[in-house]
């Protein structure tokens, strides 16, 4: 996921100091269909909003792979007559804080400002949303930015691995498809093609509308009419196609004069929705999530010394989003490292997981979930994903419950019903020649 940050606010430091025991999600939608979740915390005088739209990379085809990136970003750049520098001296004026992030299936901006200045942030907020202006000489220059950016990364093993393995993984599946897109889409993008993408992605019936913090909820329905009402009133973006499963196993050798190979294998995983999320969740703590307390870092790193890290996770999305393993070693030691990954993981879902290592997991990862959702910024990211994804309001609190409900059956049936181990996609950039 790229984040991009146009201010940096007075209050940046500041978070909500308070324990939320409790996370109290309301939920309505908008007159004109936009799907609202609030959450009310009067602890600071702070006002958060995401606002998300299905319009994430993978609404991108081959030849116009880059368009969705170019046109989030874009957006903040021109808006309604104000030019760059008009908004982000607004925003800063006011200490406000505002960004954007993209990933396959979400393109959102998001805003922080205090209270007191809620009205002045909201009338640029809503420019931006609203009526973006996609300045010609603006896209020009960036176009050309975007470019070296591509340019330089297509020299880095890291996103050189990163590209070829969600090609080999997905095929022509709109998530295998580059995210910032290649040389030429987005040389050839035009003014047009922003506000064409803009107008039948950024509707108002798609939208999702994440606010927290201190206001009402009569406040909240106000601020979220202001958001949605100004929206493009097209048709809700459809949902994305399925994803094929690989027939059989992928092996790509990439030769870079790097001194480290890179090395990513995987699988399609589960969609945000699957049953099976929570024991895949634990599951993948114990096999390569755990950092340091890992099977993967036990056997690769500790024992055999072949790595610094190596890490496992899925990656749940609309659709199948990847399961996947990652690792860098030294070139002469990449197949060893490779055999040594598939021989754990294949013992891991072969014979399963122990007690002792159910009951560790289980312990950190619910030791640990207070943290993640203990500021305001913390729970707006919460509330986005609860809400694009459209899972239960009752997630936060059922979190550890459902972590603790967990087997080690379970997580074994999980895996193996999920990863296919002889279709595996691997991928490795800097192998020894």
């Amino acid at each position: 996921m790229k984040t991009f940050h146009f201010f940096i606010l007075l209050i940046t430091s500041v978070i909500a100091s308070t324990s939320h025991a409790a996370v109290n999600i309301a939920h309505w939608q908008t007159s004109v269909g936009s799907r609202v979740y609030f959450v009310e915390n009067h602890d600071l005088p702070i006002i958060d909003m995401s606002v998300g739209f299905p319009a994430g990379s993978a609404r991108n085809t081959s030849n116009t792979a880059g368009l969705a990136e170019m046109t989030l970003h874009m957006m903040s750049l021109g808006a309604a007559g104000m030019g760059e520098e008009d908004i982000t001296n607004a925003f800063a004026d006011i200490g406000a804080q505002t960004g954007g992030s993209l990933d396959a299936d979400q393109a959102s901006f998001t805003l922080r400002t205090l209270t007191s200045e809620q009205d002045q942030a909201l009338h640029v907020f809503k420019k931006i949303l609203h009526q973006p202006d996609f300045p010609v000489d603006v896209l020009a220059r960036e176009k050309s930015r975007f470019v070296a950016g591509l340019q330089e990364a297509e020299t880095q093993p890291e996103s050189i691995s990163k590209k070829v393995f969600m090609q080999a993984l997905y095929g022509s599946h709109p998530y295998g498809i580059a995210e910032g897109g290649e040389v030429n889409s987005i040389n050839a993008i035009e003014r047009e093609a922003l506000q064409t993408f803009y107008q039948q992605h950024y509707s108002a019936k798609s939208a999702v509308i994440a606010l927290m913090g201190d206001m009402t909820r009569a406040q909240a329905e106000s601020i979220a009419e202001q958001l949605s009402v100004g929206l493009p009133q097209t048709p809700a973006v459809q949902a994305l196609q399925s994803v094929n499963l690989p027939q059989k196993a992928i092996k790509q050798v990439i030769p870079h004069p790097a001194s480290q190979a890179h090395i990513l294998m995987g699988y399609p995983g589960i969609k945000r929705s699957d049953p099976d999320y929570f024991p895949l969740y634990v599951g993948n703590y114990i096999l390569g999530g755990g950092g340091f307390v890992s099977r993967l870092t036990e056997e690769v790193r500790e024992k055999r010394g072949l790595v610094y890290s190596v890490y496992s996770y899925f990656m749940p999305m609309a659709e199948q989003g990847p399961f996947l393993i990652g690792l860098q070693t030294k070139k002469e030691q990449a197949d060893e490292a490779l055999n040594v990954v598939n021989q754990t993981l294949t013992q891991f879902m072969e014979k399963g997981i122990t007690d002792a290592e159910l009951k560790a997991a289980k312990s950190n990862i619910t030791g640990g979930f207070p943290m993640r959702i203990d500021s305001n910024r913390k729970i707006i990211g919460y509330l986005a994903m609860i809400g694009f994804y459209q899972l239960p309001l009752t997630y936060l609190d059922d979190f550890n419950q459902a972590v603790n409900k967990v087997t080690a059956a379970q997580i074994k049936a999980a895996f193996n019903k999920r990863l296919q181990l002889n279709q595996f996609v691997s991928v490795i950039v800097g192998a020894q020649e």
